[in-house]
């Protein structure tokens, strides 16, 4: 039978409500193991901080924060911001301060390695135990380098907690159980909020906490917290369908109509929708847009300590920031085509964050305003794009695809700590490269297409086709539909007495 006759998977469970109790659970549990990758994706903003600081033996008041003259009584660090940091742990600073941006390349370097890794994993062996192992693995990685001993067992570490990473199995994972109103919700605005919470949860942390090492404990507290959901939440149906396992499947469906109190039908899944053979295609688009989003996202919100006032309050706005992207596109996504709200949200951020050469350095409160609000796109962005992948690649190879996305996505944020620190010699020209980064996406956005439209999430690479197909004619209908209302309005108009 043709990829195109097969039972669409939305609709094989149609009889399930898309907020009954099963939904709830998965959303909310899902959602919060996004929370240790928010938290740990940012403690380079306080645990590699580098506070002022001046020769052991100087006398003077005046910082060397660019001396290039080398120390041999050591250094005097402030603790006014931080006790200690890996700056003031190894003397990071002068000839060696090149390897502060190295040490958070390497963890998204791990970001980057994990991602590909992990996505061909949970295609193989399933979602659920690839995200128990990586909270596990992430959870004493973290443990571990709370007690790192030297500067390369640190970077060693924090290279294999990036690889731990569980972002994209969540979104994978949660996106297959959930049908698609609900799906739209937890891959728009709930793992977002999840990752958020982590995000907010880590200058509040820092602030009270003060030293880089319990603040890793903290990272790993918040992985171990996550891994008893690992037996609440099911393996995805649609990775079991594609594997064979038709009754497994068929369980995980029937126990999600027990929890939401409806009845099952006696057959769920058609014979045809058991076995098909795929072969694996990933636009280049796709990628180019996950690197831009990602570079740009994770450059600005590390470059939180370079913006001027209380680091931890503006890591916080900046977290609030997020908050308020995820929700905004959570409510427009639905309502506007879907390529012209993510081209518009990177719109925004790179005219926001170019507009910042046209203001005086020494203006920085206009400065600091610009660069937290050029977040607010960026963010939206960030929640979108991760819809546009599990919508468009199907299930055989979606963590994989997804996996490939996010790959290229941390090859750019490898190079944003040495971006950051082209700030020290033109404090908005980190700015500057990301806005024009966001430019480029943006353009890139208009060539994808809307995928409200769409047969929903694919199970077989043969319904990309005909779910692209129904994508068009229904686009080319709905854009008919507004014309027609607009010309139907302005002959009201016309004729209205009162004009």
């Amino acid at each position: 039978m043709e990829a195109d006759d097969l039972t669409d998977f939305d609709q094989a469970i149609s009889f399930l409500d898309n907020y009954g109790l099963f939904q709830i659970i998965i959303i909310l549990l899902l959602s919060l193991t996004a929370a240790p990758v928010g938290f740990s994706s940012m403690t380079a903003v306080f645990v590699s901080d580098t506070p002022e600081f001046h020769h052991a033996n100087w006398t003077g008041d005046a910082g060397l924060s660019n001396g290039t003259e080398p120390c041999v009584d050591g250094w005097d660090f402030s603790s006014q911001t931080h006790t200690s940091t890996i700056v003031t742990e190894w003397g990071l600073v002068c000839e060696n301060a090149w390897k502060v941006p190295f040490s958070t390349s390497l963890f998204f370097a791990g970001y980057l390695c994990g991602s590909f890794i992990n996505g061909h994993l949970s295609d193989r062996f399933g979602r659920r135990p690839v995200l128990f192992t990586c909270l596990v693995i992430h959870g004493a990685t973290a443990l571990v380098q709370a007690i790192s001993v030297s500067w390369i067992m640190f970077c060693i570490l924090n290279w294999l907690k990036g690889v731990s990473q569980t972002y994209s199995v969540s979104i994978i994972l949660g996106s297959e159980l959930l049908p698609k109103s609900s799906r739209v919700t937890f891959s728009t605005i709930a793992i977002s909020l999840g990752y958020c919470f982590g995000y907010m949860l880590l200058p509040l942390s820092a602030y009270f906490i003060r030293g880089w090492r319990m603040l890793l404990v903290i990272s790993a507290i918040l992985s171990f917290l996550q891994v008893p959901t690992c037996w609440v939440i099911p393996e995805s149906p649609r990775w079991l369908l594609n594997k064979g396992r038709v009754d497994e499947a068929e369980l995980v469906i029937r126990n999600a109509a027990k929890r939401n109190k409806v009845p099952a039908p006696e057959v769920i899944f058609r014979p045809a929708e058991r076995c098909q053979t795929v072969i694996h295609s990933f636009k280049l688009l796709m990628l180019v847009k996950m690197m831009c989003i990602t570079f740009v996202f994770y450059g600005l919100s590390l470059n939180t300590s370079n913006l001027n006032g209380n680091i931890y309050l503006n890591c916080f706005i900046s977290a609030a920031i997020d908050s308020f992207a995820y929700v905004a596109i959570w409510v427009l996504v639905d309502r506007l085509p879907r390529p012209t709200l993510l081209s518009g949200t990177m719109m925004f951020s790179g005219a926001t964050l170019l507009i910042m050469k046209l203001i005086p350095e020494d203006n920085t409160i206009v400065l600091q305003v610009l660069g937290l609000v050029g977040k607010i796109g960026v963010g939206g962005a960030f929640s979108i794009i991760f819809l546009f992948v599990t919508e468009l690649m199907p299930t055989v190879v979606r963590n994989m695809g997804m996996g490939v996305g996010a790959t290229s996505g941390f090859l750019g944020t490898m190079i944003c700590p040495y971006i950051l620190y082209t700030g020290v010699y033109m404090k908005i020209l980190p700015f500057l490269i990301f806005g024009a980064a966001c430019i480029v996406a943006s353009l890139l956005s208009m060539l994808l297409p809307d995928t409200r439209y769409g047969l929903g999430m694919l199970t077989f690479v043969g319904q990309v086709q005909s779910s692209l197909n129904v994508s068009r004619r229904r686009s080319k209908k709905a854009n008919t539909d507004i014309f027609v209302k607009l010309v139907k309005f302005s002959q009201v108009r016309t004729t209205s007495p009162f004009m």
